[in-house]
């Protein structure tokens, strides 16, 4: 019926997504890299017509170290890992593929939220991740 269960997935992909307000988080997990390091793959948007910026993002509890794009302005995706990144995140994460861990996004407007991402192989779509 309509209100089965199954009526109402809406993750579709192997990332996992959240929302900070009208800040929306898609596609995030993170790529164990075989040297004790992660690199961080999503895409963070703001919908919103008041710009904002990521303040930080941790992963198990480690600051992930950001470079390239951090403002957050409307409809303008802040894209980690893959051909279309304009922001990277790495972090000192020895996680085993196929675990959780906790990813915090926090904003420069001072909201976060906190999402359970997998750890991927660096193989098949994330090979180059």
């Amino acid at each position: 019926g309509k209100d089965a269960p199954t009526s109402k997935i809406k993750q579709v992909t192997v990332g996992v997504e959240g929302d900070i307000g009208v800040v929306k988080i898609r596609g995030l997990v993170l790529v164990a890299q075989g040297d004790g390091n992660a690199h961080l793959v999503a895409t963070i948007v703001n919908q919103d017509a008041e710009s904002d910026a990521i303040a930080s993002i941790s992963a198990g509890g480690t600051a992930v170290k950001l470079s390239g794009e951090s403002a957050l302005n409307q409809n303008a995706p802040v894209t980690f890992g893959g051909a279309s990144a304009n922001a990277g995140g790495v972090v000192a994460l020895a996680a085993t593929p196929s675990t959780f861990v906790p990813v915090t996004v926090t904003l420069a407007s001072g909201g976060a939220a906190t999402l359970n991402a997998i750890v991927v192989e660096k193989s098949g779509a994330y090979a180059n991740s």
